[in-house]
């Protein structure tokens, strides 16, 4: 596998912003992460995430960026790099069958202004161009209709519930699968 490298220059759509982790932004990702909805749609454990994970979790990336498999990156304000508002990632990549997925998370104070929408275009632009992705999958819980409407809006389709499909949070939980190709995505 070939290391995944970050976008250079950074991604913007001058609203939003996805830059690489800094080891500054810990303390933020940590806060932002910790916020109840974050946890109950993106923290698989039964307990809630702690700054012990964040660290882990900020080695974890690099390391699945240098296998290729992955690449996390900041979600922050266009006008303000510095402030959090969320993460994103491409993950589940696969280079030979040209597929990948995305993934994104937002502090309260950035939900429904459009960030995860901006954010989620940016990014599959991105993997469409310069990693040349030609299947990009976005997963969700059934209960997350927001999630749900970032996908529609972007151009996934909706292909289905799979059922039981992952353990999440002491238990096994049905997941809702989207795709987008290249041609569908919707600026």
């Amino acid at each position: 596998m070939t290391a995944l490298t970050f976008p250079d220059p950074a991604l913007t759509d001058r609203m939003v912003l996805l830059r690489e982790w800094r080891e500054q932004d810990t303390h933020q990702r940590q806060e932002g992460f910790a916020d109840p909805l974050c946890q109950r749609f993106s923290w698989p454990g039964t307990v809630a995430s702690t700054p012990e994970d964040t660290v882990a979790a900020l080695a974890r990336d690099e390391d699945e960026r240098l296998a290729g498999t992955a690449l996390s990156l900041a979600v922050a304000g266009a006008s303000e790099p510095d402030h959090i508002w969320g993460g994103a990632s491409l993950y589940d990549v696969d280079a030979g069958q040209a597929r990948a997925a995305v993934g994104y998370w937002l502090v309260p104070q950035a939900r429904g202004r459009g960030a995860a929408t901006r954010t989620v275009r940016l990014l599959a632009g991105w993997a469409f161009t310069e990693l040349a992705v030609e299947r990009l999958e976005l997963t969700c819980a059934p209960d997350n209709v927001a999630s749900q409407r970032v996908a529609l809006r972007c151009g996934f389709v909706r292909e289905g519930v799979l059922r039981a499909h992952l353990r999440f949070q002491g238990s096994r939980r049905d997941t809702m699968v989207f795709s987008l190709l290249p041609g569908d995505l919707r600026r």
